[in-house]
């Protein structure tokens, strides 16, 4: 695949208006979803829960794209029909999570580094044959009084640039993912310098494994303090730090931004998302600004169902209407008094 139908495939994914669904949750991950509302972690559950937010009509006028995991790509829905093919008929493209999770980086006192290399390219050949379009790849960095470490960093940085780097080989777009994790007392400046820190070795990293930076997204963490800091940062100073933090580390040629909502609230990652694209109008910044949640879709929707069929349709909207919300955000047009707007 040349160049140019990476490039227009990754400015597709972040189109404004549109983002991201990220569904790519692991067996067991999904299984404290469904646990947590009652839903037993039965591959029948899981089916039918995919088939609600890859079913629900309307969603590809919001989402480009959605995320998916080894099973789903491989999966049907209640009906029969082929996932990915359900996805195609809905103008949503399918990605596919390629890492193999978080394991402890040796001898550095509980960080983690991301597997999955071995054996990759085999796996994607595979993935395209299932109809992939873009893969995503997941690097988690931990923040205390002594993490993240160099050593850290760097694997996770090089890990990330040489998946991106075979996937593009594949002719697949990479979603480069280094998440900055939220948990902690850390303030706002501490995220701020971590994450400038972590995104400069990701792309030094990505130039020297010849990825070209026009076919990829990146998919960061915003600017945040820690869920357990006394003082935590407002909307505006989020947005703010966010945007200073990607002027300061990503190239101009990279298509889009597609922010994870790494355990914020569903309101709080939209309001976030809203007020950076109203300030980059104003930067006149080079990349579109949009999403690639997970929890803050879904929540809604596994409240709403709950195992329950009678319930499909309703949690079906209740995706709809966040979808929406957040597609209205990536245009900066969002307003707190949607919320209460009937989905």
């Amino acid at each position: 695949m040349t160049l140019s139908t990476l490039r227009h495939t990754a400015k597709t994914m972040v189109e404004p208006g549109q983002g991201i669904l990220a569904m790519d949750e692991s067996t067991p991950t999904v299984g404290k979803r469904l646990k947590a509302v009652g839903v037993d972690n039965t591959e029948d559950n899981r089916v039918a829960y995919r088939t609600i937010l890859l079913g629900t009509p309307g969603l590809g006028d919001y989402i480009s794209g959605a995320i998916l995991y080894d099973e789903t790509i491989r999966q049907s829905t209640t009906d029969g029909e082929p996932f990915p093919e359900l996805m195609q008929r809905q103008g949503i493209m399918p990605g596919i999570k390629v890492d193999t999770g978080a394991k402890d980086l040796a001898l550095s006192g509980g960080e983690k580094v991301t597997e999955g290399l071995d054996g990759l390219r085999d796996r994607l050949a595979e993935y395209v044959g299932f109809g992939a379009k873009f893969c995503k790849w997941r690097a988690v960095i931990a923040i205390d009084e002594e993490k993240p470490s160099r050593a850290c960093l760097e694997a996770n940085a090089h890990a990330l640039a040489r998946y991106a780097a075979l996937c593009q080989e594949a002719g697949l777009v990479p979603i480069v993912e280094p998440e900055v994790l939220i948990n902690g007392a850390h303030t706002i400046e501490t995220s701020f310098d971590v994450t400038v820190e972590t995104q400069r070795q990701v792309f030094e990293q990505l130039y020297r494994q010849g990825v070209h930076f026009e076919g990829m997204i990146l998919k960061p963490s915003m600017v945040i303090s820690g869920t357990d800091c006394p003082q935590r940062a407002g909307v505006e100073q989020v947005a703010e730090q966010t945007l200073r933090c990607l002027q300061q580390t990503v190239p101009a040629v990279v298509p889009g931004i597609a922010f994870l909502s790494g355990g914020q609230s569903d309101e709080e990652a939209t309001q976030h998302l809203n007020t950076m694209n109203q300030m980059a109008r104003e930067l006149s910044l080079p990349w579109q600004l949009t999403f690639s949640y997970a929890r803050a879709l879904q929540n809604q929707v596994l409240e709403t169902w709950r195992g329950d069929a009678a319930k499909a349709e309703q949690a079906s909207q209740a995706l709809l209407h966040r979808a929406k919300l957040n597609a209205l955000a990536s245009r900066g047009e969002y307003t707190p008094d949607l919320e209460r707007a009937a989905a």
